[in-house]
């Protein structure tokens, strides 16, 4: 049995087959087009359906469902993509126009960052749980939440906005209207906004750090400046990986406090930093979080499906937890 998993961003839409092993065996992708109309983007996910069997070799009659990862607000209930900033999609019926134009029995669609987590759950970093938390750190903080073999959306489907929680009031402006959200210091865009403030600080003061010709070679700032740097034994680096993380563990902090989940996964780019991350990051955490010591730990860890969050975790939708 097979299942298709479709990853639509803002920039390509992919997609993947997806076996009982949770391997993809084949995928494609195409250019969004995102200035295009919704029923023209819906299409080309329809075709990629078929492309991606064709290219495979297996039967249509073979794909026991199609899974939708779809950034903005989606009904999974009524199979609809309520609102999508970044795409035209306005309460579009996605998956009933993807049944129309092919032939799988069943079609889900979620919130982009709910599929990962929810791919995590069954393939990924908090397989064989229950209760699991995932937050992305990349152009902005997403999450997604698993509550009882469930995926969490809020009764409008809006919900598990983790990167919009305030964690320092009155702080920084966020793309939300708000200041001070855990996005606003947490994302890479937040680490590269941090980086280059100490660089331009540096040059005013005299002070040399080695991040200036780490963004020389590279031809600019990256999520990895910092990180790079203090590896380098660069002292300046070192205070906006510290300031950085020290962001980022509040932030996890109150997500282990509210929901205390079993495993709690960081996927995104900021991820990279690999175990390293994880390490800086518990001595921080475990002095704060409610009830250390006494009640279970939850696992900290990096996600595991990386770039295939999309295509894998839109795949599983349709598998029981």
């Amino acid at each position: 049995m097979y299942r298709i998993g479709i990853d639509l961003g803002g920039t390509n839409i992919a997609a993947g087959i997806v076996n009982e092993n949770y391997e993809i065996v084949c995928k494609t992708s195409v250019p969004t087009g995102a200035e295009r109309s919704s029923e023209a983007i819906a299409q080309d996910m329809a075709d990629l359906c078929h492309a991606v069997c064709a290219q495979a070799g297996i039967p249509e009659s073979e794909i026991a469902s199609v899974g939708i990862a779809s950034p903005g607000i989606a009904n999974h209930d009524d199979g609809v993509i309520e609102y999508s900033c970044n795409l035209p999609f306005r309460k579009f019926p996605i998956c009933a126009f993807i049944k129309e134009r092919f032939p799988a029995p069943f079609v889900f669609v979620e919130n982009d960052a709910n599929a990962a987590a929810w791919g995590e759950a069954i393939a990924g970093a908090a397989r064989g749980t229950h209760n699991s938390v995932m937050i992305t750190l990349g152009t902005g903080v997403g999450g997604g939440i698993i509550i009882d073999d469930k995926v969490y959306s809020g009764f409008n489907y809006a919900g598990a906005e983790l990167g919009h929680i305030v964690i320092v009031a009155g702080g920084a402006p966020c793309g939300c209207g708000r200041k001070g959200c855990w996005e606003a210091y947490s994302s890479a865009t937040a680490l590269i906004r941090m980086t280059q403030e100490k660089i331009d600080e540096c040059a005013a003061a005299g002070r040399e750090t080695v991040m200036t010709e780490l963004v020389e070679k590279k031809g600019k700032v990256s999520g990895r400046t910092a990180f790079d740097g203090m590896r380098l034994g660069d002292a300046a680096a070192k205070e906006v990986v510290d300031t950085y993380l020290s962001y980022l563990a509040c932030g996890l902090i109150n997500i282990i406090n509210i929901f205390q989940p079993e495993v709690l996964s960081i996927g995104g780019g900021v991820s990279n930093e690999g175990d390293s991350l994880v390490e800086a990051l518990l001595p921080m955490i475990r002095a704060e979080v409610y009830g250390q010591g006494i009640v279970k730990a939850t696992r900290i860890c990096i996600a595991e499906l990386k770039n295939d969050a999309g295509i894998l975790g839109g795949a599983t939708l349709g598998v029981k937890g």
